[in-house]
């Protein structure tokens, strides 16, 4: 491997590791700015890109409307002890011939009951109304139930929504902390352009001059070209994670212009609250979803016993056939067109599924499978979390070291940068030992531009694995 790739893996390297996975975990919190779907007017900051970010991302849209969509499933399942009502109005106009056959049941050929007059093909008017009331007063429980698992769905839909947010402010916040790292390279290497350009007329004044020999002038302009094609390569970087960005905070990049001060120019943050996964929204939410399957368990032994129903009914019969004492009459007009005949009834029905209890044993055991599973990956859960968490911690703790140790780097590499010209002017050095000195200063500078960002992006990689993006915040404005 040589020089150059080694510093850029390098790089790349500290980058990742100083930048966590993003972890789903995280809870609601209030937006950091007065008006958060506004562009600002000046540079974003990184608390303006996350508040902007949890206003404009669709995907917190979408957790929104779910969450709204499971409460308002608490209120349908309430309405199960409400009683039923049913209400008919029914007119119709049709003959009653009845010829002498032994139909098939069926539902196609409506087929009239008794009395019917003879076959002549008239037709009469006949109606119906009417209401039929039905509740069950009590239930052991079981709906009582069905609306305690509505309310876990509820919960774990608003612990849902709280992880959506939090997912979308680390990925801007990622995004963020990206393009910012990849806007420190490019003036890195912008740096390093101007530096190798003064070096190249240096050397091809000696070499003009017959001080030096040709090579030196081929070797200073081969470095220079290299120089220039990493500096194309870290502004192509910057203008991808500008356009992340953008996606998250749904502008264009071209609006974008961030402000880092607050980042790179302010002292290593020391303070850093801890606090447990315990309210972190993901195991919230899985807590809420294994209390669901518990309740569906409780809802589920509830359905063997017996159903009480109360039923009430009131009804009217209208027909334009009449019954007399010899025949049925047609009576013309518009008789029957509404009832004239009223009824009313009054009933109390039990019902019991004695064999059902079969079918029961068998959805209990399937149940609690699932209350099994879900308890299982609350454990997973709560054990991968608390690792990612440790994980992040030894990452701040890399990135704090660093910092400390960027400021002794840089200025090595400056005062060997400075050396090597000199030893070069003096006809002790080689162009190459020049280029690699300044290869080295560029690494130098970028690993100081970077060390206090890389800080914060620890700090926010420990409060992602936390799920609690308030203490970050209240950092940022310190």
């Amino acid at each position: 491997m040589n020089f150059r790739s080694a510093c850029c893996t390098r790089t790349l390297l500290a980058s990742l590791a100083l930048f966590p996975v993003l972890i789903a975990a995280g809870q609601t919190v209030a937006s950091v700015s007065a008006s958060p779907s506004a562009m600002p007017s000046g540079p974003l900051t990184l608390t303006q890109a996350i508040a902007l970010a949890q206003a404009k991302y669709p995907a917190i849209r979408a957790a929104e409307e779910r969450e709204a969509a499971a409460h308002s499933a608490i209120g349908v399942a309430r309405t199960a002890y409400l009683p039923r009502v049913d209400m008919l109005w029914q007119d119709s106009r049709a003959t009653t011939n009845k010829p002498n056959i032994a139909a098939i049941p069926q539902g196609i050929v409506p087929i009239p009951d008794t009395p019917a007059r003879a076959v002549d093909g008239h037709s009469d008017w006949n109606s119906a109304a009417g209401v039929l009331l039905a509740w069950q007063p009590f239930d052991f429980g079981e709906r009582h139930s069905q609306v305690k698992a509505a309310r876990y769905g509820a919960d774990a839909a608003t612990q849902a929504t709280s992880l959506s947010r939090l997912n979308v402010a680390w990925a801007a916040a990622g995004a963020f902390f990206d393009a910012s790292a990849a806007g420190k390279n490019v003036d890195v290497k912008q740096a390093n352009v101007k530096r190798m350009e003064v070096f190249a007329r240096t050397v091809h004044v000696l070499v003009d001059n017959t001080l030096r020999p040709g090579a030196d002038a081929s070797q200073a302009d081969a470095q220079l070209a290299l120089a220039r094609t990493q500096l194309i390569q870290a502004q192509t970087e910057e203008e991808v994670h500008l356009d992340a960005l953008a996606n998250f905070l749904q502008l264009s990049a071209e609006q974008l212009k961030l402000d880092i001060d607050d980042l790179i120019d302010a002292p290593s943050p020391a303070g850093f609250e801890t606090i447990g996964i315990a309210t972190n929204p993901e195991v919230e939410q899985q807590a809420a979803l294994v209390s669901q399957q518990k309740e569906q368990i409780r809802a589920l032994n509830r359905t063997y016993a017996p159903t009480f129903t109360l039923y009430g009914s009131a009804s009217g019969l209208g027909a334009g056939l009449a019954s007399t004492s010899t025949a049925p009459a047609f009576q013309g007009g518009t008789a029957g067109l509404v009832p004239s005949a009223y009824n009313w009834i009054a009933a109390v029905q039990v019902t019991f599924p004695a064999f059902q209890i079969f079918t029961i044993h068998q959805q209990r055991q399937e149940q609690e499978a699932n209350v099994h599973a879900a308890e299982a990956t609350y454990q997973q859960m709560a054990g991968d979390l608390s690792a990612q968490v440790k994980e992040a911690r030894a990452m701040l703790d890399g990135a704090r070291r660093i910092a400390q140790n960027t400021p002794l780097e840089l200025t090595s590499a400056q005062q060997s940068e400075k050396q090597q010209r000199a030893r070069y002017q003096s006809g002790l050095a080689t162009v190459i030992e020049v280029a690699a000195a300044e290869a080295v200063l560029a690494q130098a500078e970028g690993d100081d531009a970077l060390a206090r960002l890389n800080v914060w992006r620890g700090l926010a990689g420990v409060a992602e694995a936390q799920g609690d993006q308030t203490p970050f915040l209240q950092l940022m404005k310190k």
